[in-house]
């Protein structure tokens, strides 16, 4: 999108997804910088450094959904699949705090 490329929207989602959870998990944003330029710069290539409290589980899903070439970037089924998101089993997830 910043490049005013045409896009495939459920894989901009995908990417958007990728930021949140990198902020989620590290406390911060992937790409920051108060230079709108370099951020750009920076968001275009992919130029991130993740902290070395996460696992690198996450650390691999992070960086298979901020894959910049879209085409390689992971999907919803991809990241379903990840060793990361199958950590904890569905049937230990709570089900009587979700509301029906």
């Amino acid at each position: 999108m910043i490049a005013g490329k045409k896009y495939y929207g459920p894989g901009a989602d995908i990417w958007s997804l990728g930021v949140i959870l990198f902020a989620l998990v590290s406390g911060y944003l992937p790409f920051e910088d108060s230079n709108t330029s370099i951020l750009y710069k920076k968001i275009l290539s992919g130029d991130y450094s993740t902290p070395k409290w996460i696992s690198p589980e996450v650390k691999d899903l992070i960086h298979c959904i901020l894959e910049v070439d879209p085409r390689k970037r992971y999907t919803i089924e991809n990241i379903r699949r990840h060793v990361w998101y199958n950590m904890v089993p569905d049937s230990a997830i709570p089900r009587d705090i979700l509301y029906p």
